[in-house]
């Protein structure tokens, strides 16, 4: 019990940082608290242990404080997105951030997007976060080892992640490709769900890195997505909600999960988990593909083409004189 704490405490922790660096975040966080923190039944030890870990946390954090206040500037000297420069471009009083939420909740392809990423990234959370307790559960006293399944779940899903989206910017098919690693999102569960048990380690481990490939390389699709479906509003926004439908999801699983694992067991509660996953790529099938920016960008190149070709016929005229 006192690792899968730890572990959950530090998971709660990294998972609110940005994506790129929750992941790293989290990959320590399964890697360093069984080390950090031994299993005992000595209480005060434990408390030690704990402490120790989060006075290093602490100082980690202080650090990292002190250079965002130094090195971090407001705003980066050019937009980093068309939808950013649009924004920077009117005066700062025409810009409402409230008004903006409103039309994304109005945006009835982003709503399904927002509920279909929070089902996916929820289970991923609670499936990460009630790790340790499953793995022990089949495999007693293999808390080390726990923690390098949740690594292997965390690395392979960047690896996940890099691939989806280098084919995401090769394609530019956004619904089928998050359609498709959803779905492979959901198959990765059902065949870790029905394999946790089977008393090889090993097993564990190889399934658990294919669910993480497919669960954590949604994250980025679900993001570039929303961006799509909601330009021009700053993808700052979009992805906020985002998050927010995550972490409400990711609490509201994690306890139910947890209930369910004490009652019936890590079958029963993974299998909670599988149900919404199937509920999330049905709702991501009705998500139509109104790709917005690409739309945008697509407009763009025609302005300045246009404007190319009707110089020749000029030229021409010039040269005849």
């Amino acid at each position: 019990m006192s690792s899968e704490l730890v572990s959950l405490l530090w998971f709660h922790v990294t998972s609110m940082s940005p994506l790129s660096h929750a992941q790293l975040g989290i990959a320590l966080g399964f890697l360093i608290p069984p080390v950090l923190v031994p299993s005992v039944e000595d209480v005060e030890e434990l408390a030690y242990h704990i402490s120790i870990m989060f006075f290093m946390t602490a100082g980690v954090a202080t650090a990292l404080f002190i250079l965002v206040v130094i090195v971090f500037k407001e705003k980066p000297p050019y937009p980093p997105s068309r939808a950013q420069a649009l924004i920077q471009s009117r005066p700062t009083e025409e810009y409402s951030y409230v008004q903006s939420i409103l039309r994304l909740l109005r945006n009835a392809n982003f709503v399904l997007l927002m509920i279909t990423y929070g089902l996916n990234t929820g289970c991923f959370y609670s499936l990460s976060t009630l790790l340790n307790r499953m793995v022990i559960y089949h495999y007693p006293r293999e808390e080390v080892n726990a923690g390098r399944i949740g690594l292997t779940i965390v690395l392979s899903g960047m690896a996940g992640a890099l691939i989806s989206g280098l084919w995401l910017d090769r394609t530019k098919t956004y619904k089928q490709t998050t359609l498709m690693v959803y779905v492979m999102s959901l198959v990765g569960m059902i065949v870790y769900t029905f394999t946790l048990n089977l008393g090889h380690l090993w097993v564990v481990f190889v399934t658990a890195g294919v669910l993480g490939f497919f669960m954590t390389g949604y994250l980025p699709l679900g993001f570039e997505f929303a961006a799509e479906l909601t330009y021009p509003e700053s993808e700052g926004t979009s992805s906020g909600l985002l998050n927010v439908s995550a972490q409400i999801f990711g609490i509201a699983f994690t306890i139910s999960q947890g209930q369910i694992i004490d009652h019936f067991g890590t079958k029963a509660g993974n299998l909670f988990l599988c149900f919404f996953l199937l509920l999330g790529s049905i709702m991501t099938a009705f998500i139509k593909a109104d790709l917005r920016r690409q739309q945008a960008n697509v407009e763009n190149e025609h302005t300045k083409v246009v404007p190319e070709a009707c110089t020749v016929p000029i030229v021409l005229e010039e040269s005849k004189l």
